[in-house]
């Protein structure tokens, strides 16, 4: 019994490990050969006439793109039909735009609507801002801030509501995320 043990926990090393040596000594010719070197050599050299020739080509990104640009704000009065004489109408109070990182500049409107002049804004600048206070007289009453990017509205938002100074704003990122 005892010898049944012994040869039942017994491994032969000799199969296993013989065609590995065998193996790593022949990887071991391979990688001190010529042929390996030059193979070397080669992809080197290919590797880098590629990376140069990517490098040299005309790169399109870097060519911002113009977009024309307006803002837009006006205010629905609302109110009782018909209406009361003389008419009540809402008033702006401030008008603000910013573009990119430049300051803010401020508009006075005077009326019930505004309107920026169409302006040439490069993607580089990135991020677009209207902003507009109003004191709206009745409960139906609107304030609304629009901004165009080429001629579409891309965004727009409403306040509704009676009260001083409603404010309402709206921005635009020409980044991708």
């Amino acid at each position: 019994m005892e010898n049944l043990q012994k040869s039942y926990f017994y491994i032969d090393k000799k199969p296993i490990f013989e065609p590995l040596k065998i193996y790593l000594e022949k990887m071991k010719q391979f990688y001190n050969s010529k042929s390996l070197r030059r193979l070397s050599f080669l992809f080197v050299a290919l590797f880098s006439i590629t990376t140069v020739i990517n490098s040299c080509k005309k790169d399109d990104d870097d060519e911002d793109k113009q977009h024309i640009v307006q803002f837009e704000s006006k205010i629905v009065t609302g109110g009782p039909t018909p209406a009361p004489t003389p008419p009540v109408t809402g008033k702006f109070n401030a008008i603000a735009t910013q573009i990119g990182t430049a300051a803010e500049t401020n508009y006075t409107a005077v009326g019930i609507s505004w309107k920026s002049d169409e302006f040439f804004v490069n993607e580089s600048q990135s991020q677009l801002r209207v902003a507009a206070s109003a004191d709206l007289p009745y409960d139906d009453s609107k304030l609304i801030v629009t901004m165009w990017i080429d001629s579409e509205i891309a965004k727009s938002d409403t306040i509704i509501g009676k009260g001083t100074n409603k404010v309402v704003s709206v921005t635009h990122s020409f980044l991708e995320l």
